[in-house]
């Protein structure tokens, strides 16, 4: 029985000339990338392939839309594909390094068999995705006004490289969606049904790792993040490697819908339904891994088990104030509408959740945070 597996080789080097020595970049590559990202780490390098900026082609979430035209834009057929981005830039070039990424919709829809056709290296610029080690990419399907998920082993990358002087220059509103995407993914590890003891020991450490450095920002001031900059960084590819084995459950679920009709980033969208579900699984059932969980975190917030949501909200909306549905814009109307996409589309994730939620639960999940 296959317990465990972590895919890419994963390299870390401090700055972002270590990494370009040791990779030995070539004008076979190119490199998908933002020119903010690339102009103050990799301009002064010179390389020598070819460098394509993702919001060229579209800004925010990585949509249908922004993938065809990127994808079309890149002439002949390079040997490297080098993300060097968040989300959005990794989960377009993890399609892009298929053998056949177009019509993008029909590799989505199964219409294409997903074949790796090129070497795939990711370097994460975010503290949050822990895509670069798991075989998921997310696309907004624009005609279908929501979000999914494609996971096949052929979006695997064979090299995640982890450099933290990339997270030196990260906006703080990027560092906390990112950073609490990556908390959301270690709990909904720890939790899901597929978790072992292989995959809570990663999910847990992040965990820990994630709130501890998030009391000491809270208590001493955003700046503060910069000092635990390596342990974001970890916690993020140690969560990677817990959900791309045991899964994302309803949080990731229900958020695609909502995030894909009101454009809100991923990791905010996740932090909207976070609490809620975990909340909602709780009422449902007090034993088993939850109360692992609980009694983890109450340890980690200096309280008891019985105040660690209230704890885990109040050291969140430090690090990000947390705004309710209607906030954004969604209708009560919408709530129904986002309950039967996630019934409808999101079975992959659903089938990970601690208890099972039936259509009438989720509602309720979402009128809870309306």
């Amino acid at each position: 029985m296959e317990e465990f597996m972590v895919k890419p080789k994963i390299k870390m080097y401090e700055t972002c000339r270590e990494f370009v020595a040791a990779c030995r970049v070539t004008a076979d590559d190119v490199m998908i990338t933002n020119r903010y990202i690339y102009e103050p780490y990799f301009a002064d390098l010179h390389l020598p392939c070819r460098v394509v900026y993702q919001e060229e082609f579209g800004l925010g979430e990585p949509s249908d839309e922004m993938a065809e035209a990127l994808f079309a834009s890149i002439p002949g057929n390079p040997q490297r594909v080098i993300a060097v981005g968040g989300g959005t830039i990794i989960d377009l070039s993890k399609l892009y390094a298929l053998k056949t990424s177009r019509p993008v919709l029909d590799v989505f829809d199964g219409k294409i068999v997903p074949e790796k056709g090129k070497k795939l290296i990711v370097v994460p610029t975010t503290c949050g995705t822990g895509s670069e080690v798991t075989n998921v990419s997310v696309l907004a399907l624009l005609q279908r006004h929501t979000k999914k998920g494609l996971a096949v082993d052929a979006l695997y990358a064979d090299e995640a490289v982890l450099i933290p002087e990339l997270l030196k220059t990260l906006p703080y509103k990027v560092f906390a969606t990112s950073s609490i995407d990556a908390l959301v993914h270690a709990v909904e590890s720890a939790l899901s049904p597929d978790a072992n003891e292989i995959t809570r020991m990663f999910s847990y450490k992040a965990i820990e790792k994630i709130i501890r450095a998030y009391r000491a920002v809270a208590a001493e001031g955003a700046d503060t993040r910069f000092r635990y900059t390596k342990d974001f960084l970890t916690a993020s590819n140690y969560a990677g490697i817990a959900f791309g084995n045991a899964g994302c459950a309803a949080v990731h679920a229900m958020s695609y819908p909502f995030g894909g009709a009101y454009h809100v980033v991923h990791g905010e969208s996740n932090y909207v339904i976070f609490t809620g579900v975990l909340k909602y699984y709780f009422q449902k059932r007090q034993d088993g891994e939850i109360a692992v969980l609980n009694a983890f975190l109450a340890e980690l917030l200096s309280c008891n088990a019985a105040q660690v949501y209230e704890e885990l909200d109040a050291l969140l909306a430090r690090i990000l104030p947390q705004k309710a549905l209607h906030e954004y814009g969604v209708t009560e109307a919408d709530l129904q509408t986002f309950t039967q996409s996630v019934m409808e589309n999101q079975g992959r994730l659903m089938a990970h959740n601690f208890v099972t939620l039936q259509a009438e639960d989720v509602y309720r999940i979402y009128k809870n945070l309306f």
